[in-house]
């Protein structure tokens, strides 16, 4: 009977504590920061990506564009990194600004015959958490 009364008022404060931990602990590194499109693109027209990219030939475009569209829960002014690799070989890093709860960026990459191969961008947040990536291949 006694181990029943200690357990039924150890519960409460038990829950208590478990909220408390849930809602009143520090934001992790880009929890209000999210990528929700992110497209390799041969051209960007009022804002947005025309196609995305998967396979492309070096002498059809002289120029890619990583398009992210970014949902922010902050008001706060933020930075996303683009970060592109070339067959696994970082080749380029931009950063950019986040500047409203609903944001679109690009980067841009100039091809050449010396492109042809396996590219990768990734989305970093300014913690430099990984928060997308995108592959394309270039023939």
């Amino acid at each position: 009977m006694r181990l029943c009364s200690l357990i039924s008022r150890a519960v409460p404060v038990v829950l208590l504590l478990m909220a408390f931990c849930i809602f009143c602990s520090p934001a992790t590194a880009g929890e209000g920061l999210k990528v929700t499109e992110m497209a390799v693109t041969t051209k960007i027209v009022r804002g947005n990506p025309i196609d995305a990219v998967r396979r492309i030939s070096s002498t059809s475009v002289k120029v890619l564009y990583c398009f992210t569209r970014t949902v922010n829960s902050s008001d706060e002014e933020t930075t996303i990194k683009h970060v592109w690799y070339h067959n696994g070989q970082q080749v380029k890093e931009s950063e950019l600004p986040v500047k409203g709860k609903k944001w679109r960026t690009y980067s841009r990459r100039d091809i050449d015959k010396g492109s042809v191969g396996n590219w990768r961008v990734d989305a970093l947040d300014s913690e430099g958490n990984l928060l997308k990536s995108v592959e394309f291949r270039i023939n």
